[in-house]
């Protein structure tokens, strides 16, 4: 009988390591993740509007209703990747993601004293070069660095009502993202 227990219980933790194991490679596995999907909706350096256009769906389903968003996907061995965008929100919010989906950076619309979105990803190696001579007109930018050399930024942006649809539309529509 006591063997009969042993190999019960035996068998319960390796189904829970197995288990564990599992539900952690699943997002390495998966080609249903944000970074296939923006994969096959649109090319590197394009900013894509992650809320749908009407009849198509989502790239991603919003979980506020509030906000808009657009995002974009780089690679850093093409050179510093430059985000750049101007307009009137009542709100908006950055966040880069590395390639895996994890968080690396997030910022606001307070961070920026001129109120547009300016900042830029490098990796730590093309940092030594920025810091060595910023390029002109960068003085103000947020510079981002991460050892991730692809990855997602995404820009969000608060829509309290339906009077600022357009405003906002036109904010993440003209959302840049090119390396430098």
């Amino acid at each position: 009988m006591l063997r009969l227990l042993y190999a019960v219980i035996l068998g319960l933790i390796g189904a829970g390591i197995v288990h564990v194991a599992v539900l952690l490679l699943i997002p390495d596995i998966s080609d249903r993740d944000v970074w296939s999907k923006l994969q096959s909706a649109s090319e590197l350096y394009k900013t894509t509007r992650l809320d749908s256009a009407p009849g198509s769906p989502p790239i991603v389903k919003s979980i506020d209703p509030l906000f808009s968003a657009a995002a974009c996907r780089f690679d850093l061995n093409d050179g510093v990747l430059r985000v750049t965008g101007q307009g009137h929100t009542p709100f908006w919010s950055v966040s880069v993601y590395n390639r895996a989906g994890e968080n690396i950076y997030s910022f606001n619309d307070h961070t920026l004293a001129r109120g547009g979105v300016d900042f830029s990803v490098a990796t730590p190696t093309q940092m030594i070069e920025v810091r060595k001579e910023f390029p002109d007109g960068t003085g103000n930018s947020i510079y981002v660095e991460t050892a991730s050399e692809e990855g997602i930024v995404v820009v969000r942006s608060f829509v309290p009502d339906p009077s600022w649809k357009k405003s906002v539309s036109d904010f993440l529509d003209g959302i840049s993202c090119m390396p430098e």
